[in-house]
């Protein structure tokens, strides 16, 4: 009997699709050209389980790119329970440096996976962009950053995040950068 596209995997299934793509993001980031075969030995699932889960390189290359980009978009409103709105903003921004990282790691794949005629497209941002407005609203609600900010505005000043080497030591060079980027946004910020 056949699983139903839409249905909830069962948990071994479930462990099984995110060890892929844990392994594979790491393969995939050492380079794009990694045999699946070897991504799946590194799982430790079988090229059936393999291919269940993901039948084409495509696939998995876009399934990558998604969850982790999904991975930093779910993390905005939990943040912002646990932390004052500007606080949760600044943490999301590291997420976001991990993401950009991870994404600039994968270009080689997810350029080969898109580019050819009939591929198809790279996923949209919007869970990201949903993320960053949620939470620049907050912090401009609570007074602590400028009013007005987009996250199109986020984006471009936060740009120097995807001209970063993945494979140097980023993670200090990054933390400047967005500290500069934070204090740029509580200029003028009613609450301050």
């Amino acid at each position: 009997m056949r699983q139903k596209k839409d249905a909830p995997l069962r948990s071994d299934a479930q462990r099984n699709r995110e060890r892929i793509l844990e392994v594979a993001l790491e393969e995939l980031t050492r380079s794009a050209d990694a045999p699946l075969s070897v991504i799946a030995k590194k799982a430790g699932v079988g090229q059936g389980t393999f291919y269940r889960h993901f039948p084409t390189r495509e696939a998995l290359v876009l399934e990558i790119y998604r969850h982790e980009m999904q991975q930093v978009a779910d993390t905005a409103a939990p943040l912002l329970e646990s932390r004052e709105p500007d606080r949760a903003l600044r943490e999301w921004m590291d997420r976001l440096a991990r993401f950009a990282m991870a994404k600039a790691g994968l270009a080689d794949a997810i350029r080969q996976a898109t580019s050819a005629p009939g591929k198809p497209a790279k996923p949209g941002h919007a869970p990201v962009t949903e993320a960053a407005e949620l939470l620049l609203r907050a912090a401009e609600e609570a007074g602590t950053i400028r009013p007005g900010i987009t996250a199109s505005d986020l984006f471009l000043a936060i740009g120097g995040l995807w001209t970063m080497d993945p494979r140097t030591d980023w993670q200090p060079r990054a933390t400047r950068l967005l500290d500069l980027i934070m204090d740029a946004l509580r200029v003028g910020a009613p609450g301050r």
